[in-house]
């Protein structure tokens, strides 16, 4: 079966990853800098060692499930501003599973995790989703309100009930190994939330542009009085895509807290929820 490329749509992505490139190293030489000496850095530092490769999708597995999660919610005309949030909820619901349940095997252990971080996660949007739906409250205010709750809820969490007693810290205790995602490359930590993060693209990509209710979804993004006049809920519509933005960045959170942390941390996030909107 062929294969149809479609150029179109992957020349200005290109062009784009040229164009950094370019000024990335017209700055460093405008510095006094060798640019050929510092791209040679830059490639040693991704591609110089399994280990430092590895950690580029370590780094990229909660930034492509926040990202997706945020791609979905825009599709559907919902401006989820909140992944940051979810992903706190996500790992908040993870630790809790993880601490309360040390006596579970692995194989019962994580899909446990996975269906409390995206449900937590998407409860979590699912608020503003029904406020804009149902009132039309604005989602952007709402959602970025709901990042700063969703960051004090974990500082909290991290002093009282979740903190480890062992530690000055505010940490929680490290998870059980049950509670560990494998690591799928030895030697590095890239373990299987890349998996996870791949599987769900794939299924959001057939869910979004194969299936009945992905059309729908989109045509709601695209002209939601016309889905009105053709007896397309909107209001299902927004509520659906908020809840499964929200549960792709708990699943974020999820990852991390699983894959790589091992225990949940006051600022596990360095941003990838705001990155993902990127």
């Amino acid at each position: 079966m062929r294969v149809k490329v479609r150029w179109k749509e992957i020349v200005p992505y290109a062009a784009i990853a040229g164009i950094t490139a370019v000024v990335a190293l017209m700055f460093v030489a405008l510095s006094g800098s060798d640019a050929g000496k510092a791209f040679a850095g830059f490639s040693r530092g991704l591609f110089g060692s399994m280990y430092s490769a590895a950690e580029v999708f370590v780094k990229a597995t909660p930034l492509t499930l926040a990202g997706l999660g945020v791609a979905v919610a825009f599709r559907s005309g919902f401006t989820n501003i909140g992944a940051e949030g979810q992903f706190y909820m996500g790992a908040i619901a993870t630790t809790f599973v993880a601490t309360r349940l040390t006596g579970l095997p692995a194989w019962i252990m994580i899909p446990l995790m996975m269906l409390a971080g995206a449900l937590l996660g998407g409860l979590w949007a699912l608020i503003p989703g029904f406020l804009k739906a149902r009132y039309g409250i604005s989602e952007v205010i709402n959602t970025i309100m709901f990042n700063y709750i969703g960051l004090g809820i974990t500082g909290v969490l991290v002093q009282t009930v979740l903190k480890d007693p062992e530690s000055y810290f505010p940490v929680s205790p490290t998870l059980p190994e049950s509670a560990f995602l494998p690591v799928i490359l030895p030697s590095t930590r890239l373990h299987a939330g890349l998996i996870i993060a791949v599987v769900m693209t794939a299924l959001m990509y057939v869910l979004l542009f194969r299936t009945p209710q992905g059309f729908r979804m989109r045509a709601v993004g695209l002209n939601p009085r016309a889905c009105q006049c053709m007896g397309i809920s909107v209001y299902r519509n927004i509520v659906l895509s908020s809840l499964l933005s929200g549960g792709l960045a708990g699943l974020a959170g999820m990852c991390e807290v699983a894959g790589l942390q091992h225990r949940l941390l006051e600022g596990i996030s360095p941003g990838y929820g705001y990155l993902a909107i990127i």
